[in-house]
């Protein structure tokens, strides 16, 4: 019987996904990097610039098969972890919530509304903004970049560092920048 437990438990184990991010009790992943926050843009943008940190900005859906590959596979790699913790300030968004959202400009809306007006149709989805955004700007008119989808390691990764160093005020884009990251690793 001994025996016949110890290998029940191993198959289980090895059937558990490592590094699998919790979920909250709306089906949305939850990881330690993430702040719980009021999702009004501009207090959540002066928080970030007041830890020296950029505002990213993720939409998720309850039973995303991409979003579980982010948070399985993708974000738990020790490189991404380090860089999100250090670099950003990131605040979820559920695409079908109703949690009220403030955008720069003032206009609330829920979630679900907020996703739309910013034009977000994929989860995940990652926004990521300036350090200032001109007044009367939405989140979508501000953002450096969009990042709609799940990708691999490497191209989270060279997105990541891209947005933390700037590169998208160099004019090199970012298909040219990811290109030279690959070539430098392979």
């Amino acid at each position: 019987m001994r025996g016949f437990l110890t290998t029940v438990t191993t198959i289980l184990a090895l059937a558990l996904p490592v590094g699998a991010a919790d979920l909250g009790d709306d089906g949305l992943h939850k990881t330690p990097w993430m702040r719980e926050t009021f999702k009004d843009m501009r207090e959540d943008l002066a928080d970030a610039n007041a830890e020296g940190k950029r505002l990213m900005v993720i939409f998720e859906q309850r039973g995303c098969i991409y979003c579980t590959k982010m948070h399985e596979e993708v974000f738990p790699d020790p490189g991404i972890t380090k860089l999100i913790e250090d670099t950003y300030f990131v605040v979820q968004m559920n695409l079908f919530g109703d949690v009220e959202v403030t955008d720069f400009d003032g206009t609330v809306l829920p979630e679900k509304d907020m996703a739309v007006r910013w034009g977000v149709m994929f989860t995940p989805t990652m926004i990521f903004l300036p350090e200032e955004v001109a007044e009367g700007q939405s989140a979508a008119q501000a953002a450096v970049v969009t990042m709609p989808g799940a990708f691999g390691k490497g191209t989270t990764s060279a997105l990541l560092t891209w947005v933390k160093d700037h590169g998208y005020e160099s004019g090199e884009h970012f298909q040219k920048y990811l290109a030279a990251q690959m070539a430098k690793e392979g």
